[in-house]
């Protein structure tokens, strides 16, 4: 069975209007610290992975140096048989050549995946 309503307390007896205010500032004050806790995660995320980034920015920053160093002396190899000329434009066919593979097989990886 229902038991009655007790009785109001006095000075519990507020306007909606002040409560639904009261409401609003309490969801504004929990979105503001929800917000705070992403900031603050995301910003620790942040720190842990800035050395890594740094390292591997680095890493193919020395990768590429040694592509370089690679393509060049291909290309001072073949110089030696069909000129300097034509070394360079084998040497350039063969690298876009290597790197349309790659690009292929990253295209082909993206729409099997997706």
């Amino acid at each position: 069975m229902l038991k009655p309503a007790a009785p109001a307390q006095e000075g519990s007896d507020r306007p909606v209007g002040e409560l639904v205010h009261e409401l609003i500032e309490n969801g504004k004050a929990y979105a503001r610290a929800e917000a705070g806790l992403y900031r603050t995660i995301a910003a620790s995320k942040a720190k842990a992975l800035a050395i890594p980034a740094a390292l591997f920015g680095l890493a193919l920053f020395v990768a590429m140096a040694a592509l370089n160093a690679v393509a060049f002396g291909v290309v001072l190899a073949l110089a030696r048989f069909i000129g300097p000329l034509a070394a360079g434009f084998v040497g350039m066919l063969l690298f876009l050549g290597f790197a349309g593979g790659l690009a292929w097989y990253g295209v082909q990886r993206l729409k099997r995946d997706l």
